[in-house]
Parts: C-alpha cells; sequence; structure tokens
C-alpha cells in the first residue's frame, strides 16, 4: 500500500533529537553536492600510481566518472566482472590476468598500483593473498597495496573512507628517522600554511611533509621518515595508528575544534612535544573575539546553516557562533560524532530551537529547497537545501587549524555574506580542491 509522506517529518528541534544518530535509517537520497572526494581522489594524491578497479561493470560507472573528471584516465584503469567469472570461480586469475594486461598496455610502468576490490570478493571469498603473491612475484619493480570499494563496509568496522585514508600510506617502507622532520597526515586537502600547526613547527626548524604536496613517488616514500605523524582529520586516526605499529611513527591527535579550550590543549600539547617556544593565547584569542564580533555586525540576524561537508564538528561551530551573537537556525548532519557531543548537548540545553536536518533521508529530495529570506550557508549541501548563492565553499574543513582556522572562516563567511556564488555550478563539481578539479 502507497503512503503518502509528510516531507516536514524529515526534521527535528535539536532539543528533541537523540546522540548520536538522530534520524531513522532507511530509503537514502544523495543530494548533488558534489564537492566531498571519493576513493578515486584521495588514492590519486601518491604521484605516479596507476589506479584498477575490479568491479562489475554498473559499479564502475561513477569511478569511471570521476577518472574522466579529472582528466587522470592515463592513471586509471578497470577489470569487469562478469557472471561467467563467479560462475567459473576464476576470479584469482581474473585479476592476475587483468592487472598483468593493463601493466602491459601502459606507456609508462608505474612504480605502484591501488587494487581496489568490492562487495563481491567478499561474498565469494576471493583468495586477494594469492593475488597479490603473484604480482609481486610477476613484477618485483612495481608495488601493490589493496583498496577497497565496498559499500557493505559502511556500517561494520573501518568504513571505506577510513580504510581508503589508511591504505594511502601502506605503500611506505621502515626508513632511518630524521629527527626534525613530521609528517601530517590523512587529509585530502593542504593545511593552510599560515595555521599556527604549520607556523610553528615551521619556526622550530622541522620539516613538515604532507602527501598533498608529494611531487614524485620519492617524495612520497621519504614521509617514512619522519618521527612523528600528526592528525587533525577523525577519519585519518586508524592512518596515525597504523602507522605508529609499521614504522614506529609516533600518533599526535591534534583535532581541528572550534572551542578556544580544546585549541589551547592541541598547541600546548605541540608546543611540548616538539620543544617549542611558548605561544601567545591571550592575543591569539582576542584576535578571534573581534573577528566573530565583525562577522555577528556585518551579517546581523540573518539565518545560518551549517554541514557536516564543511567542517568535522559542525555542532561546535554552531555553539561558537551562536554563544557570539549569530543567529544559527539549521545544522545538515545524519550523526553526531563524540567529538561533537559536549557542543550538541550545550545546544540542546541553550538554543532549542535550531533545526537538525538529515542530509540523506529520502524526504529531502521533495524538500523545497528555497528560502523567503537571504541565508548564510556554511558548506556546499547547506547552500544546496537552502538554496543560497550566500554560502562559505569550503570542504572537510578547508585545511583549516587553530585560532588562525577561526580567523579563517570569519572572513570566509563575511565575504560570502556580501557577495553571491553561483551555487548550482559550483557544487556539481565533484572532488572540491582537487587538482583537476
Amino acid at each position: 500500500m502507497l503512503t503518502k509522506l509528510n516531507p516536514r517529518s524529515a526534521n527535528t528541534k535539536i532539543c528533541d533529537a537523540e546522540f548520536p544518530i538522530p534520524f531513522k535509517s532507511g530509503l537514502e537520497y544523495s543530494a548533488p553536492a558534489r564537492g566531498t572526494w571519493n576513493i578515486v581522489h584521495t588514492g590519486m594524491l601518491i604521484p605516479e600510481v596507476h589506479e584498477v578497479f575490479v568491479c562489475a561493470a554498473s559499479c564502475l560507472r561513477g569511478v569511471v566518472l570521476t577518472a574522466a573528471e579529472m582528466k587522470a584516465q592515463k592513471r586509471f584503469s578497470t577489470i569487469e566482472i562478469r557472471e561467467n567469472n563467479l560462475l567459473n570461480g576464476d576470479m584469482e586469475q581474473l585479476i592476475t590476468d587483468g592487472v598483468s594486461d593493463i601493466i602491459a598496455h601502459l606507456a609508462k610502468r608505474p612504480p605502484a598500483i591501488l587494487l581496489y576490490t568490492s562487495c563481491i570478493h567478499h561474498f565469494v571469498g576471493c583468495d586477494m593473498h594469492i593475488v597479490f603473491d603473484r604480482l609481486a612475484e610477476m613484477f618485483p619493480d612495481i608495488a601493490f597495496t589493496d583498496c577497497y570499494m565496498n559499500p557493505i563496509m559502511r556500517k561494520s568496522g573501518l568504513d571505506p573512507d577510513r580504510l581508503m585514508r589508511r591504505q594511502l600510506y601502506s605503500l611506505l617502507k621502515p626508513r632511518q628517522k630524521i629527527e626534525k622532520s613530521v609528517n601530517i597526515i590523512g587529509n585530502d586537502l593542504p593545511t593552510d600554511e599560515s595555521s599556527e600547526l604549520t607556523t610553528l613547527l615551521k619556526s622550530g626548524g622541522f620539516s613538515v611533509k604532507d602527501i598533498t604536496s608529494c611531487k614524485s613517488y620519492t617524495e612520497y616514500l621519504e614521509m617514512a621518515e619522519s618521527t612523528v605523524n600528526i592528525v587533525y582529520y577523525p577519519a585519518a586516526k586508524p592512518a596515525g595508528e597504523y602507522l605508529e605499529c609499521k614504522l614506529g611513527q609516533k600518533l599526535l591527535y591534534l583535532p581541528a575544534s572550534f572551542n578556544y579550550c580544546e585549541i589551547r590543549r592541541c598547541i600546548t600539547a605541540l608546543v611540548h612535544e616538539f620543544k617549542l617556544p611558548p605561544f601567545d593565547f591571550n592575543s591569539a584569542e582576542e584576535r578571534c573575539e573581534n573577528a566573530l564580533k565583525r562577522l555577528s555586525g556585518i551579517i546581523g540576524n540573518t539565518p545560518v546553516a551549517i554541514d557536516y561537508t564543511a567542517v568535522y564538528r559542525p555542532f561546535e561551530l554552531a555553539k561558537l557562533l551562536s554563544e557570539h551573537g549569530i543567529n544559527v537556525t539549521h545544522i545538515y548532519a545524519d550523526s553526531i560524532s563524540n567529538d561533537d557531543k559536549d557542543a550538541f548537548l550545550y545546544l540542546q540545553k541553550n538554543v532549542p530551537n535550531i533545526i537538525l536536518m538529515p542530509t540523506v533521508n529520502v524526504l529531502m529530495r521533495v524538500l523545497p529547497h528555497t528560502s523567503s529570506e537571504t541565508v548564510l550557508a556554511i558548506g556546499q549541501k547547506a547552500a544546496y537545501f537552502t538554496g543560497t548563492n550566500n554560502f562559505v565553499n569550503i570542504i572537510e574543513g578547508g585545511g583549516h587549524w587553530g585560532y588562525d582556522g577561526i580567523l579563517r572562516l570569519c572572513a570566509e563567511a563575511e565575504d560570502a555574506f556580501l557577495h553571491k556564488k553561483d551555487a548550482k555550478n559550483i557544487i556539481q563539481v565533484k572532488g572540491w580542491g582537487c587538482s583537476c578539479c
């Protein structure tokens, strides 16, 4: 029996929302805000490597289009699985022969290959150990690593995003350590040069390596020489833990935050770990206070909508803005992370009328994507769902960190309020900030 859906049932006031999953799981909708990266974009961060995807033709459509949009077809190949491969049980041979044929036809032999398998390989019990052993024997000059395009892993174990960020560093091998060499790992976008994370390390004479700045495969391998890996993106923690075990590189988790106390803690840990000069917290916080006061004065009572694709802690950002008189009305998020729990509880108590909206609920497709008043959106999905052209166009934190990150976001929000963008054309670009996008 058909049931008429009430689109307004998709949202809830934050005071009524449950932590950590405020919305029921069900039929999902994918909004046409495409700025977030996928596993193709992220894998391409390793210079000179070649990606090979092994899956059914229907599953290949998306990744093939991504590679084409990136103009990276020369670094991308596919092996199509057909019904006979399942019936005949020759999956291992299919992959080995397919990869061999791809290598034979490449204009230039790559130093490494990222081999992406899919859920079908788990269903049929494909022995990937045999596959990789054969390939290593046949091509000793090429490094191979396992990557995954596996939607069945979304809600158990490491999801594809976390797993991809870990595997991104799986090709690194143990090397002699260099004392004053540090890595920032797990990000798709480079960290702002003006951030305290970067400026403090460089002022202390440290070399800061990041996969986003590697120009060659040789440079990428040199990341194994660093003594410490700094992680500030939560999804990258498994990568840091993996490298701590594999390479003996210490993991220092310094999450990107909008909470002064948390930023103080992170900078204090950074200064202590690397024996850096003392940091002037008071002047940094005063600059942030002035920037927030200026932003509040410029935008007045304009409704502000925030989405989870823009920043790692959307509830913490909403708390900071609300505390400074800025009218946060909507947060677009399908779940609440543990890192954001305290901010979520604060908002429940102190700003109870904020509307919490899902992004993947199928009802979001039929809600009107317009507003009767000017809305300032932070993030592409917030811009799409509110129908505004006044939006801050950042994904995954935008490379911001610390007090400098707050200052940058205030400046970007001010600019977004004063100058409209072409949201329709901007948000449909896949992998915003990717070198080819």
